[in-house]
């Protein structure tokens, strides 16, 4: 439990989390003041949450169901940079989006990392191009999806038609089509 006064890593990353969601204005400093308890409460109230200001089991769980800390964003920019790199603004948007779709699905792994590393669940990762430098852009598209912006209409899945090999994803309800990906439920 993080309440006004704690002071340790975990600070860092909720004010971390906080920041990115906007709701943080201040340095990140892992000092739990006046700043981050307005920010807690602000989510708390946002997600329907008694908002004590304090951040305990309930609070927490919530906050990494939606949003992502500084080491996911660095993967979640390097999967959008290897998956959807020349793709269009929006569509890199969008395969960020999936990821954070599935972060809040019952049906998909509870992290991050976990999302983007399931077995055959992303082209990049087994062919090594996860690997790759991202861009700005790439962080860009990460940080817009983890601030809630989601143009794949909540879609679980996407593929491009032109190199899909698992007939399986054709089976998907498909919601829309965005530069060479096709999303789906």
């Amino acid at each position: 439990m993080l309440k006004k006064g704690s002071r340790s890593g975990d600070v860092w990353d909720l004010q971390y989390r906080l920041q990115v969601m906007g709701l943080y204005q201040g340095p990140l400093d892992g000092i739990y003041g006046r700043k981050t308890t307005q920010a807690v409460r602000q989510f708390q109230k946002k997600y329907g949450m008694p908002a004590d200001g304090i951040t305990g089991r309930f609070t927490w769980k919530k906050l990494k169901k939606v949003t992502v800390n500084r080491s996911e964003m660095q993967m979640l920019a390097q999967l959008v940079y290897s998956e959807a790199r020349g793709e269009p603004y929006v569509g890199q948007v969008a395969v960020a989006a999936v990821v954070m779709n599935r972060l809040q699905s019952k049906n998909f792994p509870n992290t991050i990392k976990d999302i983007i590393f399931q077995p055959y669940a992303f082209t990049a990762i087994d062919d090594g191009q996860y690997w790759l430098t991202p861009g700005k852009t790439a962080y860009q598209a990460a940080y817009e999806a983890v601030r809630g912006w989601d143009p794949s209409g909540n879609a679980l899945y996407y593929f491009n038609p032109e190199t899909a090999t698992s007939k399986w994803i054709w089976s998907r309800p498909q919601i829309k089509k965005i530069g060479s990906h096709i999303f789906a439920r």
